[in-house]
């Protein structure tokens, strides 16, 4: 049994990364769409595909970014808010990450969206993930 999914993924996509995989397959929910669509939007990663398989479950396929000395693209991944600590924060508490090299990934009430997208809506809501 899974405790934390988001921590899964982020999980798979961090060894993957380090293995220098082309690809990297989770198990896929609405949540982890809204993530992988956002890492393809601040270009963190190539691209995604939701994927069904034979069975009622569906995989979310991530397809891995790479420069051209195959060096990630993805420096770190770090998940902030986990089932045991929730960690909530107000718009005027969001800050860049890595000088603004990185993202932040936020759960608001209008959706899954990144710190600086938070932060020009105003909003605020549980900081799930940092990446760079």
């Amino acid at each position: 049994m899974q405790t934390d999914p988001i921590a899964d993924m982020l999980t798979r996509i961090r060894n993957a990364t380090r293995a220098r995989l082309p690809r990297v397959e989770i198990p896929a929910s609405k949540i982890k769409v809204e993530i992988a669509r956002l890492l393809k939007e601040e270009g963190f990663i190539a691209t995604y595909k939701l994927v069904e398989e034979g069975g009622p479950r569906k995989t979310l396929r991530i397809f891995l970014k790479y420069t051209p000395d195959r060096r990630s693209v993805i420096t770190a991944l770090r998940r902030v808010s986990r089932p045991g600590r929730r960690v909530y924060v107000g718009k005027a508490d969001l800050r860049p990450v890595v000088g603004g090299m990185g993202i932040s990934i936020l759960s608001t009430p209008r959706g899954i969206m990144t710190g600086r997208a938070a932060r020009k809506a105003g909003v605020g809501g549980e900081l799930l993930c940092e990446v760079w």
